[in-house]
């Protein structure tokens, strides 16, 4: 994914790949650029999380050059926290910056005598620095980060590498700047993470995710949807079930981070789940809360991989009833224990790959089929398109009397695939 923030001529250009965490901090980023006076420098903030990212984070920053031949270029994000040398080397790139030195502001003010490369060792990241977010983008979605890092080491995976380990923002500061968010009119907010579960373990008492979400909808009773980004569904607290089951505003969608649905290939991956237990959940979920759709990160050809390993993958799409997959072909991260183990074949990954996205685009038609002939609420994000609480697409007419922010009651009377149609109700 990656998504260009621009908000004048002048000002700095953002490119941000990766994560919602990283369009998250992409805001802050910009403000800093800002303060600093960085008018028309281009920053890059990468991705780490598969080789794939690392290759296109490159392409990236040598296009944003050609394109903007006299401006600043300076690298930052998760790719540039693990390979700060790699990106150092490109003749493109001005300054690097890692991922604890982004989120500061005296590190955006260069000087001539200002190291190239400002990348220190994230692994002694304790504490997360709040930052004053009242909204960005539009008044439809906030994006906020209340939890950075991960303690856990699944054998696919980088990124507790580039952001160290896990830590929290506590209750009260993510509930306060819910409530400034809330109060400037934004419709939904949507708390963001590396490892969502692990919220609260680093604080006093160690609170569940739940606690959070509890307090967020305690305390900021005008907001009108809480969503959650992509969590490890299977460390879910009782409390949290308990909200999504009860909690009409705390929208039911999850985006669940399986990986794969096989038990072997979960183990070699370390994965902390099995897969009778990702089916289990989501069925006790769909019980508890009619109506609730699931997305999900899933991995084909992961080293060792046989054909009836990929197809446990491939049922798994059914069993849990997802409706949006978010897949990847492996590809091996230099320095992870998966990179060393016996490879399937890139392009048997490939195919398996697009295999699993047909399987996954046909999941998406069954789920858009159960909304046909509804009524439901739409949270508008731009003209002539807004979501349903269930993450839903659905376009609608361009002349819609209804502003950016605004959550309106639409007819769906059909869908193209991909999303669904309607007008208001």
């Amino acid at each position: 994914m990656s998504t260009l923030a621009k908000t004048k001529a002048d000002e700095a250009k953002i490119i941000t790949l990766g994560c919602r965490l990283n369009t998250f901090e992409s805001e802050v980023m910009g403000r800093h650029a800002r303060d600093a006076g960085l008018d028309g420098a281009v920053i890059v903030n990468t991705c780490a999380v598969t080789g794939e990212a690392v290759r296109q984070a490159r392409q990236t920053i040598r296009r944003a050059k050609r394109e903007n031949p006299n401006a600043k270029v300076i690298v930052t994000g998760c790719a540039a926290q693990v390979d700060a040398d790699m990106f150092a080397a490109m003749d493109e790139v001005d300054h690097v910056l890692g991922n604890a030195e982004k989120m500061s502001g005296p590190h955006w003010n260069f000087t001539p005598d200002t190291p190239r490369v400002q990348v220190g060792d994230i692994q002694g990241e304790h504490k997360i620095h709040t930052h004053n977010i009242e909204r960005f983008g539009s008044r439809a979605r906030t994006y906020i980060e209340v939890q950075n890092g991960c303690d856990h080491r699944c054998t696919f995976c980088i990124i507790p590498f580039g952001r160290g380990p896990a830590r929290s923002v506590t209750a009260d500061e993510v509930v306060a700047q819910v409530q400034k968010i809330a109060a400037n009119g934004v419709a939904e907010v949507v708390l963001s993470g590396v490892d969502m579960t692990s919220w609260g373990k680093d604080l006093p008492g160690a609170p569940p995710l739940g606690a959070l979400v509890g307090a967020i909808l305690r305390g900021v009773p005008d907001l009108p949807r809480l969503r959650l980004s992509s969590i490890d569904a299977i460390m879910m607290d009782e409390e949290l079930f308990a909200l999504m089951r009860d909690e009409k505003r705390l929208t039911p969608y999850l985006h669940l981070s399986l990986q794969a649905g096989d038990n072997m290939i979960l183990k070699r991956m370390k994965r902390r789940h099995s897969r009778e237990e990702a089916i289990e959940l989501c069925a006790k979920l769909k019980a508890a809360r009619p109506g609730i759709a699931f997305g999900a990160d899933l991995i084909a050809g992961f080293p060792t991989e046989t054909e009836e390993m990929f197809e446990n993958t491939l049922k798994l799409v059914a069993e849990c009833d997802l409706s949006y997959l978010h897949v990847f072909p492996f590809s091996p991260r230099t320095g992870t224990p998966a990179a060393r183990m016996p490879a399937v074949l890139p392009a048997v990954a490939k195919e398996r790959a697009a295999r699993l996205r047909d399987v996954g685009a046909a999941a998406l038609v069954r789920h858009l089929d159960r909304h046909v002939g509804k009524t439901g609420d739409v949270l508008v994000e731009k003209p002539g398109f807004g979501r349903l609480a269930d993450f839903s697409p659905v376009q609608l007419p361009e002349d819609t009397p209804a502003r950016v922010g605004a959550i309106i009651p639409v007819h769906i009377d059909g869908h193209d695939g991909t999303r669904l149609r309607g007008a208001m109700a």
